[in-house]
């Protein structure tokens, strides 16, 4: 059932009910209420007398509501991430589908097709020499792996090698899974896709409205050549018959889910599904994850390389621009540097484009007093209030929390003052000194609406507009055209981070961003804003150096025990007063380290220690990845229980492989 409880339950079926088969919804009772479960399997062994089953009241299908395949999934997910089966459940079926209502059977639906519609369709694009290697490289490397990882430079036309193989699966009848990090992801690629293979693309992931997405459910569980393109939860889909996964993207965090449980990685659970079903996959990007590239390097993976940009185009001019200097010589606009200015100037009397890349959302990261200062903060987590200038209030990016602008310091009564910058900061900074420019922002705050990705795009691509301020939204293989620079305006934040991954994370996201630079036809260029010029991630990323990035990475994971040396077991515990949660960290961590000795830390308080009025404490757990994980990890559940018994009111997370 979709409960966060590790127990199956088993009932009795009444006489005269046809009997369920696995992968069918029954509607049981459960205390007092009524739920619809997924039968997992018939009941042989005998049931003592002294237990007294309930019936189950309702058989809700004719044909299997989920697969074997998926139900193999679901048990690995719940296995390898440490979590109930019915968390997975609940994150896999269309709300819809648990109604008792909703059926699988085979519906008729009159359906016409649009003559406009058949008239968009175009051939596939012949390959260039590079791309056709790449191509045969990777079937290649399929005769002897399952998974292969395609390392391609932005805009080398890896996107068209995909559109190759996909051909391939379909036209041997079978089913392709395209998986992208982001939502805004799916609007160009969709179009691109659908132009070549018409009605065969399904596009599904959390935007979808929930009774389209059971319809794309429900048309799953009866095979047919198809191109599924989704987000993270496509991978949970049924499938038979399926032939190819590719993961765009493979390096993105986005793919890693956090809240709610099952805090799965859809690249992992990809490659299962893939084994699963004597399928292939590939994992496509310009910056790989350390992991990846390791597992390729050392034979796990194939291993494909695209070092050319499609057409020959440069890669993009990188230029770094010291603030400390431009400070000093008050050499500065705002949060824009001279030399940025006069950049942003000529592109714009040029007729191009520019992006503006600044990862913070909201006018400024905090207001501070300038007497005590002290930010006002949230009253339910442990971090400085947002200030969001176009709503005209503090907003927390934790819990959603809101408040008015305070006019003076709530602590002392002291001015308040600006401290930082964010998205809407910028905008009114360009506004400012480029009066004569369009500008849209892409961040989480204008793309609420449903349709507000597409939308912006779509204008940013008509050129209805000059510039294009975003988040990390903006750094995610989206394609334009026009884009003559792309600046960063501030890249120390993203190096600042207090995570083993900082440096990694930082490389990609600039590298992913600066691709947006010079696509077609003409080299661009990027221009990143730093006070730390000297640092060496930024020396790589000014050199497109991944390799050199990789080698760094890699020796100072081997030294400290990170992954892929070292798989992570992150424990949260949590609880609605302090002195409970460290109380049962204390005792979790004690007795990790009588099992496990010093791959357990110590009690760890993050820098954020309340979250939703929640305390926070941390007990993370090394292990060798060559050791056991199964075994492990059911050591750890044995502790987890023990704690759990003697502190019944606080919570316990499991997080395997945090990101």
């Amino acid at each position: 059932m979709p409960l966060a409880i590790r127990d199956t339950y088993t009932y009795r079926v009444p006489d005269g009910m046809k009997d369920p088969q696995p992968g069918m919804r029954v509607l049981v009772p459960l205390g007092t209420k009524q739920l619809t479960g997924i039968v997992l399997r018939e009941h042989t062994e005998p049931v003592p007398e002294q237990i007294k089953l309930r019936d189950v009241v309702a058989l809700l299908d004719d044909v299997p509501a989920v697969n074997g395949s998926q139900l193999k999934l679901w048990q690995w997910i719940a296995d390898y991430y440490m979590c109930p089966i019915g968390d997975v459940m609940a994150a896999a079926l269309p709300a819809r589908v648990y109604d008792k209502a909703y059926s699988f059977s085979p519906v008729k639906k009159r359906r016409v097709r649009l003559p406009e519609y058949i008239g968009e369709i175009e051939d596939i694009h012949r390959l260039s020499d590079e791309q056709l290697r790449a191509k045969e490289e990777i079937q290649r490397a399929w005769q002897t792996r399952e998974t292969v990882l395609l390392h391609g430079v932005t805009a080398s036309g890896k996107t068209e090698v995909y559109m190759h193989l996909i051909q391939e699966q379909l036209d041997a009848g079978k089913q392709v899974l395209y998986l992208v990090p982001e939502i805004a992801l799916t609007t160009q690629l969709t179009d691109r896709l659908q132009r070549v293979f018409g009605d065969r693309v399904v596009v599904y992931h959390s935007r979808v409205s929930d009774g389209l997405r059971a319809e794309i459910y429900r048309q799953q569980l009866n095979p047919q050549p198809r191109l599924i393109v989704g987000a993270r939860s496509a991978v949970l889909l049924p499938f038979d018959g399926l032939g190819l996964i590719i993961v765009d993207e493979e390096h993105e965090t986005s793919y890693k889910q956090q809240e709610p449980a099952p805090r799965y990685h859809a690249r992992s659970a990809a490659i299962m599904l893939a084994r699963q079903q004597g399928a292939k996959v590939l994992l496509g990007t310009a910056t790989p994850a350390v992991e990846t590239y390791y597992n390729a390097l050392t034979g796990k993976y194939g291993l494909v390389s695209m070092t050319h940009r499609y057409a020959d185009v440069e890669l993009p001019r990188v230029e770094l621009i010291d603030l400390e200097r431009q400070y000093h010589r008050k050499e500065m606009y705002g949060h824009f540097s001279d030399p940025l200015v006069d950049k942003i100037r000529q592109v714009l009397k040029d007729g191009k484009q520019v992006i503006l890349f600044q990862n913070r959302r909201g006018y400024a990261p905090q207001l501070q007093c300038t007497q005590c200062g002290q930010p006002p903060r949230c009253v339910q987590c442990d971090v400085p209030l947002t200030y969001h200038r176009g709503a005209n209030e503090l907003r927390c990016h934790y819990c959603g929390y809101t408040r008015p602008i305070p006019p003076v310091c709530p602590e002392c009564g002291g001015e308040l003052k600006v401290r930082g910058f964010g998205t809407e900061r910028v905008e009114d900074e360009v506004a400012q000194f480029f009066p004569e420019a369009r500008v849209l922002r892409m961040d989480l705050d204008t793309t609420r609406q449903k349709t507000a990705y597409q939308d912006i795009i779509d204008r940013f691509s008509r050129h209805e507009c000059d510039i294009l301020i975003g988040t990390q939204m903006v750094t995610k293989g989206l394609h334009f055209d026009d884009v003559a620079l792309v600046a960063v305006l501030n890249a120390d934040h993203l190096m600042n981070q207090p995570d083993f991954r900082a440096y990694e994370r930082t490389f990609q996201m600039l590298s992913q961003v600066a691709g947006r630079a010079g696509r077609k036809g003409k080299q661009g260029e990027v221009v990143i804003q730093t006070f730390r010029k000297d640092s060496p991630v930024l020396r790589d990323v000014l050199h497109h150096n991944y390799e050199s990035l990789y080698q760094d990475q890699i020796a100072e994971r081997e030294l400290f025990h990170y992954p892929p040396f070292y798989r992570i077991i992150e424990l949260t515990l949590r609880h609605r007063c302090e002195a409970p949660v460290a109380d049962a960290a204390a005792l979790l961590q004690q007795r990790l380290r009588s099992v496990f000795g010093d791959r357990v830390s110590g009690v760890v308080v993050p820098s954020i220690a309340r979250v939703q009025n929640n305390h926070i404490r941390l007990v993370r757990l090394r292990i060798e990845a060559n050791a056991n994980i199964a075994r492990a990890k059911q050591m750890v559940r044995e502790q987890m229980e023990y704690v759990l018994a003697r502190h019944k009111s606080t919570q316990i997370i499991a997080d395997v492989d945090p990101q």
